[in-house]
């Protein structure tokens, strides 16, 4: 079970942010020069078209001589590619199913149409084996947004043999940085051949607590990825959570992470409390990093996994650098609103039930728990063709109650929408945005949004085979 303190916690309100406690080629620059801001592209801007294959594939995940493993990727490759695009520009993707399962794309953390948020069976028909969908992206945002599978009732297994990967919106103005290096963090279920665990043998415990993996990996690789960059240098990481069900935290050794975005928006700049980040599936950190002047440093991005598992070191190589003196920064983003009038506030309640428990042995009771449909949300499961939590017109406030009344921490989606995390008292709220929220066990919350973008929207569970259980509700917006 995770620490119940795994969310963010309050800042002082007389000062910056000073900490949150709540795939993939490197990025090099021409000749090692820091980036320069180009220019916008037009609003209009449409790229060309293109393509993304999911189908099965062969990785070797664990070090040699391990034998490879059979999963499914996306163009070959697990994660899938890195797809990147500035601010206003539109992207067509054209995703064809060469897998053995229904498909469709979320992706995760873009306030896009709702058509195509990517739910299959619910914002768009499931894309069968051997069809092909087009997604047309125009995100409002820049950010980093994760892509995964996410099919009602049918997401957990193809993203546990692979399918994930991050869409890269860059900002205009983006900050000088010398690399700019996504992390994507995934965990599999490997026996000692290297083979995927079967799917349709699930154990009820997992059926409750999620697929958590026996091993995990960076950019699809064997931990830790070893980057050189040159003394001085300034990193940017974008590290996104795509397990499906492993809840970590991330600790910083070596360097001082400052982050600037959280869940894909600008936040108020910060260094981590303890150098420490609570990191549920669907999570992303963007951060600065500035690497020590003197050759054969290292600094090191550890995942709190067991003993300690090292995800990234970076070690400084070569010719120094001049020490950036650029702003560790990215500027606020002028489309979210500045303040939520709570007094106006629509105000729904989810009340989330169910599970195993947890027994003096700290072992899972599944006594009397129903594996097929062991979670209940507001006493059902999810319903496409039921009633929504509410309706609402477009531009009314939300504030919405979550009460977690399980022995898990439950982190919880909002489709969509990004939103703040309130004070305790509903006085105030934390001065970042969300998408993604964690409530530990036992815990009530409350969020706030404004219901701006018109359409059908989900708010679910990112522990993929609770999703897959009916742990999900939806609301709409005309």
């Amino acid at each position: 079970m995770t620490d119940a303190t795994d969310r963010p916690a309050p800042p002082t309100r007389r000062a910056a942010l000073t900490g949150l406690a709540a795939a993939t080629a490197l990025t090099g620059l021409p000749g090692g020069a820091r980036s320069q801001p180009a220019p916008a592209p037009p609003a209009a801007a449409e790229l060309p078209p293109r393509s993304l294959t999911a189908a099965p594939a062969k990785a070797r995940l664990r070090p040699a001589p391990a034998l490879d493993s059979e999963i499914w990727a996306f163009d070959g490759a697990t994660p899938g590619p890195a797809l990147r695009i500035r601010q206003g520009e539109t992207l067509r993707l054209d995703l064809v199913n060469n897998t053995t399962a229904p498909l469709a794309l979320h992706w995760h953390g873009l306030r896009g149409e709702a058509a195509m948020d990517g739910v299959g069976g619910f914002s768009q028909p499931a894309i069968a084996p051997g069809e092909r969908f087009t997604y047309r992206l125009k995100p409002p945002d820049s950010g980093t947004i994760l892509y995964r599978p996410l099919v009602l009732n049918g997401a957990a297994e193809p993203a546990a043999r692979g399918l994930s990967g991050l869409l890269v919106v860059e900002e205009k103005d983006p900050p000088p940085v010398d690399l700019d290096l996504p992390v994507l963090v995934m965990d599999w279920l490997l026996g000692d051949d290297n083979a995927l665990q079967p799917f349709a043998a699930e154990s009820p415990a997992a059926a409750a607590a999620g697929r958590l993996g026996s091993w995990i990996t960076v950019n699809g690789a064997a931990p830790p990825q070893r980057v050189p960059v040159a003394p001085g240098a300034r990193v940017r990481l974008r590290l996104a959570n795509a397990c499906n069900a492993r809840i970590m935290r991330l600790r910083f050794d070596g360097i001082k992470a400052v982050v600037i975005a959280v869940d894909g928006q600008p936040t108020e700049s910060f260094e981590p409390v303890r150098s420490q980040l609570p990191f549920a599936p669907g999570t992303r950190y963007d951060l600065l990093v500035d690497m020590p002047t003197e050759a054969g440093a290292t600094a090191i991005v550890t995942a709190l996994v067991g003993s300690g598992v090292p995800l990234v070191r970076l070690v400084t190589e070569g010719a120094a650098r001049p020490a950036s003196t650029a702003p560790m920064a990215l500027k606020a983003n002028p489309t979210l609103p500045a303040a939520v009038r709570l007094q106006d506030a629509v105000r729904p309640q989810i009340v989330i039930e169910g599970g195993a428990k947890l027994g003096a042995d700290l072992k899972l009771d599944m006594a009397g728990v129903d594996s097929a449909r062991p979670w209940r949300l507001n006493g059902g499961v999810g319903d496409a063709a039921g009633k929504p939590l509410f309706s609402v017109k477009r531009g009314t406030p939300i504030v919405l109650a979550i009460d977690n009344r399980t022995a898990f921490l439950q982190p919880l989606h909002v489709h969509g929408h990004c939103f703040r995390l309130l004070h305790p008292l509903d006085d105030g709220w934390e001065p970042y945005f969300l998408d993604t929220v964690q409530i530990p066990d036992g815990k009530r919350l409350h969020i706030a949004f404004i219901a701006e973008n018109p359409g059908r929207w989900l708010i679910s569970s990112t522990v993929l085979e609770r999703f897959d259980r009916g742990l999900w509700t939806w609301f709409e917006v005309t």
